[in-house]
């Protein structure tokens, strides 16, 4: 049975977010915010948390998964990031961007695009996810909150309890979010690329 947590979206309350971390470190799988949707999340190094979310999302081993980091530096601890990527994230972040890197040896390899050995990484805008890693101090391994069947990811918190309330260990109510995907760039040896334009806003790499 979930516990389910009312934060405040824009001073979300020191304690609760204490006791969401805690809930995450012991191996529970949480429902949170995050500027572009609701999302489902654990512990990066948990196999059995990450198991659960691959089933209550019913996902291959060829999805692409995120890690959400609090800051550049925790992302240089689990990418390959050159000069390049690294000042077109500093300017685009936090903010609703997803960004493709090439992974280090630090992301467990079940995490990792089987083929392209990379991980998406994101810094959110929204504050209870930035509060959450911040005080988690490490990333959150993180996917979209989009049930089998649907094709947006779940926008109120009380649906959600609804239809996983017994799936989930912590749902986060931080009031509605309205799903629009994140804009994902990649970075290859051809310098990024938008692969998905969503919410986030990149004139510098537009035309």
């Amino acid at each position: 049975m979930a516990q389910f947590f009312a934060i405040h979206p824009e001073n979300p309350q020191l304690r609760l977010i204490h006791r969401a971390v805690e809930i995450i470190r012991g191996g529970g799988v949480i429902a949170y915010p995050t500027d572009s949707s609701y999302a489902i999340a654990c512990h990066i190094g948990d196999k059995q948390a990450l198991d659960k979310i691959r089933r209550i999302r019913q996902l291959d081993d060829k999805h692409n998964f995120t890690l959400v980091c609090k800051d550049l530096a925790q992302i240089s601890n689990f990418t390959k990031i050159g000069n390049d990527a690294f000042r077109l994230i500093k300017a685009l972040t936090p903010g609703p961007f997803t960004f493709i890197l090439d992974a280090t040896r630090e992301v467990p390899r079940r995490l990792q695009h089987p083929k392209k050995k990379t991980i998406g990484i994101r810094i959110p805008g929204h504050p209870v996810a930035q509060l959450l890693v911040q005080e988690l101090e490490e990333p959150l391994f993180s996917s979209t909150l989009v049930l089998p069947g649907d094709s947006d990811a779940l926008t109120d918190p009380y649906d959600i309890r609804d239809r996983l309330e017994h799936e989930l260990d912590l749902i986060i109510d931080a009031g509605i979010i309205e799903f629009e995907p994140t804009t994902m760039i990649e970075f290859s040896s051809n310098g990024p690329e938008i692969i998905r334009q969503g919410k986030g806003i990149a004139s510098m790499l537009n035309g």
